[in-house]
């Protein structure tokens, strides 16, 4: 495995960890909250985040006006959808449901595009590398995880990880004509001002206490700012279809910190997901894509 490759997944690694944190930190938000407006407020707080970074050095400021637009404003538009359909699907089908079914959907819809218009074969042991780490979150989020909700929820849920495997698709592509920092920040200053329309419409004033503010700003600089500095840094170095499978340590980071800090419980099915995702991820990081 050369260095390279594993710095990129060990980049995607740690953007998913942060990600983990968001269910947790959100449970910590004021009651009243309203979900699409955590998602606007997100994007636009990692937007500046993004840009801050990038503005720093001299070599990602030169970056922004090398950023191609077309790929950026695709990204964008993908995330930004991702999120306000990942958060309506989790309202519609329930939680567990609504994650499992966004975030196992993703590398299906991944390797599905690589496979047949990338002409990259995944190879059958990659292949059960991804299998088996979706079914450990179907573990973590299906059993157990209340109702299935409706079939629209399903299919919200089926349409965001779509939109989340379009951003990675697209990012992976334009990755080497700019450093990632810009272009996350393009990235995400086209889903920040496609999403803020939702702050007009929705009710804010959950968000006016000094704790929602500091809940938000982790949630904005750390869940999404430096996560995707770190996940598009690793899509230069790996394969879209490995980022999105190596992403479902989101889940299995989610239910450890909710065990630990929200005090849910442990369940056989919870540790067999858990489990399941930990040996896939470790198959697909073993074996590349092939061409």
């Amino acid at each position: 495995m050369q260095a390279g490759r594993e710095a990129g997944i060990a980049a995607v690694v740690l953007a998913a960890v942060l990600w983990g944190s968001t269910g947790t930190v959100q449970a910590l938000l004021p009651e009243g909250r309203e979900p699409l407006a955590v998602g606007a407020l997100r994007l636009a707080i990692g937007a500046a985040a993004l840009l801050v970074l990038a503005l720093v050095r001299a070599e990602t400021r030169a970056g922004l006006r090398r950023v191609p637009w077309r790929g950026a404003i695709g990204a964008g538009l993908s995330i930004g959808a991702y999120n306000l359909l990942f958060f309506w699907a989790v309202l519609e089908a329930g939680v567990g449901v609504g994650t499992a079914v966004a975030i196992g959907s993703a590398p299906l819809w991944t390797t599905a595009y690589e496979a047949v218009i990338l002409r990259r074969d995944p190879g059958l042991l990659r292949a059960m590398g991804q299998g088996v780490s979706i079914l450990g979150v179907a573990l973590l989020g299906l059993v157990g995880g209340g109702p299935a909700g409706s079939l629209a929820g399903l299919g919200l849920s089926l349409a965001a990880g779509a939109c989340y495997a379009g951003y990675s698709l697209i990012t992976s592509r334009s990755g080497s004509r700019a450093p990632s920092t810009s272009l996350a920040a393009a990235t995400f200053s086209v889903a920040a001002l496609a999403t803020s329309p939702v702050l007009f419409l929705v009710p804010l004033g959950w968000s006016t206490t000094l704790g929602a503010w500091v809940a938000l700003a982790f949630l904005g600089i750390g869940a999404t700012g430096l996560s995707y500095a770190f996940y598009t840094w690793g899509l230069t170095r790996v394969a879209a279809s490995t980022a999105v499978t190596l992403a479902l340590a989101e889940p299995a980071t989610a239910w450890l910190l909710a065990t630990l800090v929200v005090q849910e419980p442990v369940t056989p099915a919870n540790l067999a997901g858990v489990a399941l995702i930990l040996v896939g991820l470790a198959v697909v990081s073993w074996v590349p894509a092939r061409r």
